[in-house]
C-alpha cells in the first residue's frame, strides 16, 4: 500500500451547543426500538446501480449500502482494506494490484461474495460506460482477472492513486446474479454487502437504511436504522431542520444559516471541517457553441469577480479560488488570479481579446444550472456581471437534478455551473476527472499535454513529487480555461442533541459514514 504524506487531514471543529428538548428520538411501540435517526440532505440520488451514478447523493448511498475492496477512514488519505483481507502492487512499476478478500463474505441476500462478482462489477460498469457513470476515474485499467480469493487488476500506465479509486463509489461490489453484465438494473432494489441495506426507497423523497447483519468489513455493524430525507433546495432543508423533522442536517444548508448559527441561541451543535468541495463555471467546448472559441472563456475569465459570488450570495461561508485543485491538497496555485487579475483595465484587456480575436459583441450564451435557490442567485450574479460590460448577453437555464445532469451530458448549455466533491483526498481527483480526457464533465476538452502530466503525476507513491507537475497543469488550464474555478466551500453538519457521531459523518470527500451515527 503506498504512503501519501502531502494531505492535510481535515481538522473537524464541533461547537457544543445547549441541549434542548427538540430532537429527541422517538421510541417505537413494540420494545422500545428506536426509531431511525432522520438525516436531511438536498444531494439528489442520480441511481442506484453504482454503474449508472456518477454524482454526490448516489454515492453517499453507495458507501453505506455497497462496499468496496478498500475504504477510506475520516480524515485520512490512507484507504484500508474493506471487502479486501489485503491489497498491494505487485510490481515496482505500479501497473498491477492484487486484492485477497475476506473469507465468508456475503451479500445482505445471502449469496457468496466472491472475486468473481468483483471482476463482474468493474466489467460491467466499465462495458456498460454510461454517459453520467463513473467509467471515466478507471479509463487506465486494462483487464481484471479472478482467482480464488484474489482479484487481480492490470493497468495500462503506473497509477500510484489507483488503491484510493478503489475505494469510491466506482469501486462498489455488485451481486453478479442480480446486476446484468450489458446494462443498468433498473427499479429500486439494491443488492449490496455494505453496512446497511435499503429497506425502503422513494426517489426524490426518503430512503430508509437497517443494518446488515451480514456486513463483514472494516466500520461493523451499525448501532440502528437511517432514514435519508431528501430537499429540492437548502432552504427547504433549512425549514425541516427548524421544525425538527430531521435530526442531522448536512448538504447543503443554507449559507445564511450557517454564517449565523448562534451557539447561545440554537439547540444542537454545530461541525465545520476544512471542505474541498469546489464550485466551477465549465464551458462546452463543442462545435457551435460561442464557449468553443478560447478567448470568450479567457475574457469572461478576466471579467468573473468573485467577491460579490463569495460574499453576498454565499455570505462569506466560501472562499475565492483560483485554482483547480483547492487548499489543502499539492499542486494548488493562483494560476488564474496570476493571469486574469482584476484591476481599473479589466474591461478594457477583456474587450481587447474578443476584438483581436474578431469575435462579435454581445457574445450570446447559455448558461445552466441546478434548480435551487442558492444556484438561482449565484446564476443572477454572474449574469449581472458579465451584461454589465456590455460585451455579454446570458440566457440562465435551470432544471432538476436528473434532467440537468442529462443536458450538460449533451451539450445543452454552452456554460454551467457544476460543484465537485472530491471522491478521495488526491489532487488527481481534480485533475483527471475534470480535465483528462474523457472527463465527467462532458464538456469535450482534450489536451495532450494535460494527459501527459497527469500521467505522469500518477507515477509517485510519495505524493510530495507530484507538486510541482500538478502546479504545471494548473498553468496550462489557466491558458485553456475549459473550466474557471469559482469558490471553496467548508462542510457544515447540524445534529440535534439526541444524536451522537456527526462529527465523523463527512470529511469533504465522497464517504458519507452514516453509520457513525447514533442515538446520545
Amino acid at each position: 500500500m503506498r504512503s501519501l504524506r502531502i494531505w492535510i487531514p481535515l481538522l473537524c471543529i464541533v461547537v457544543a451547543l445547549a441541549a434542548g428538548a427538540g430532537f429527541q428520538l422517538q421510541q417505537s411501540d413494540d420494545g422500545g426500538r428506536q426509531r431511525p435517526i432522520a438525516v436531511g440532505t438536498t444531494d439528489a440520488v442520480g441511481g442506484l446501480d453504482p454503474a449508472g451514478s456518477y454524482d454526490t447523493g448516489s454515492w453517499a448511498l453507495y458507501s453505506n449500502l455497497f462496499q468496496s475492496l478498500l475504504t477510506l477512514p475520516p480524515g485520512s488519505a490512507a484507504p484500508v482494506p474493506d471487502a479486501a483481507e489485503s491489497c498491494r502492487f505487485l510490481d515496482p512499476s505500479l501497473t498491477t494490484y492484487a486484492c485477497t478478500l475476506r473469507e465468508g463474505l456475503t451479500f445482505a441476500n445471502g449469496h457468496p461474495l466472491t472475486a468473481q462478482d468483483v471482476r463482474h462489477s468493474f466489467k460491467r460498469m466499465l462495458g456498460i460506460a454510461t454517459d453520467l457513470g463513473p467509467a471515466s476515474l478507471f479509463s487506465g485499467l486494462h483487464r481484471v482477472s479472478a482467482h480464488g480469493r484474489t482479484v487481480t487488476f492490470g493497468l495500462r500506465h503506473q497509477d500510484a492513486t489507483f488503491p484510493m479509486k478503489l475505494a469510491t463509489g466506482a469501486g462498489a461490489i455488485v451481486d453478479r446474479s442480480r446486476y446484468p453484465s450489458n446494462r443498468l438494473r433498473p427499479g429500486a432494489a439494491v443488492d449490496g454487502s455494505g453496512p446497511y441495506t435499503l429497506a425502503a426507497y422513494t426517489p426524490d423523497l426518503r430512503a430508509l437504511l437497517k443494518p446488515n447483519p451480514r456486513y463483514q468489513g472494516a466500520v461493523g455493524v451499525p448501532r440502528g436504522p437511517i432514514e435519508v430525507r431528501y430537499f429540492q433546495d437548502s432552504e427547504h432543508l433549512a425549514t425541516a431542520w427548524r421544525r425538527g423533522d430531521v435530526e442531522v442536517a448536512h448538504r447543503q444548508l443554507p449559507s445564511n444559516l450557517t454564517a449565523s448559527y448562534d451557539p447561545g441561541k440554537e439547540t444542537g451543535r454545530m461541525t465545520e471541517a476544512a471542505g474541498a468541495e469546489i464550485r466551477t463555471l465549465v464551458f462546452d467546448l463543442r462545435p457551435g457553441s460561442p464557449m468553443a472559441r478560447r478567448e470568450v472563456r479567457q475574457a469572461i475569465a478576466v471579467l468573473v469577480d468573485r467577491g460579490p459570488i463569495t460574499t453576498h450570495v454565499h455570505h462569506s461561508t466560501v472562499e475565492p479560488l483560483y485554482s483547480l485543485i483547492p487548499q489543502g491538497l499539492a499542486g494548488h496555485t493562483t494560476s488564474f488570479f496570476d493571469r486574469y487579475h482584476r484591476d481599473d483595465d479589466t474591461r478594457s484587456r477583456a474587450r481587447a481579446m474578443l476584438r483581436d480575436a474578431g469575435v462579435r459583441t454581445p457574445v450570446a450564451f447559455t448558461y445552466g444550472h441546478r434548480e435551487g435557490a442558492a444556484f438561482a442567485a449565484e446564476a443572477a450574479e454572474l449574469r449581472r456581471q458579465l451584461e454589465a460590460t456590455g460585451m455579454f448577453r446570458v440566457r440562465t437555464v435551470s432544471a432538476e437534478w436528473q434532467k440537468f445532469q442529462k443536458g450538460y451530458a449533451g451539450g445543452a448549455y454552452d456554460a454551467y455551473g457544476l460543484s465537485w466533491v472530491p471522491d478521495f483526498p488526491d489532487p488527481d481527483n481534480f485533475t483527471t476527472p475534470l480535465v483528462g480526457r474523457a472527463n465527467a464533465l462532458h464538456n469535450t476538452y482534450a489536451n495532450p499535454r494535460i494527459d501527459q502530466l497527469i500521467s505522469l503525476t500518477q507515477r509517485h507513491d510519495d505524493r510530495r513529487k507530484t507538486a510541482g507537475t500538478f502546479r504545471e497543469i494548473q498553468h496550462v488550464i489557466a491558458v485553456d480555461v475549459p473550466v474557471l474555478p469559482l469558490w471553496q466551500r467548508k462542510d457544515y453538519v447540524l445534529a440535534g442533541p439526541g444524536v451522537a457521531g456527526s462529527e465523523h459523518l463527512s470529511d469533504g470527500t465522497g464517504v458519507w459514514r452514516l453509520w457513525r451515527l447514533s442515538p446520545m
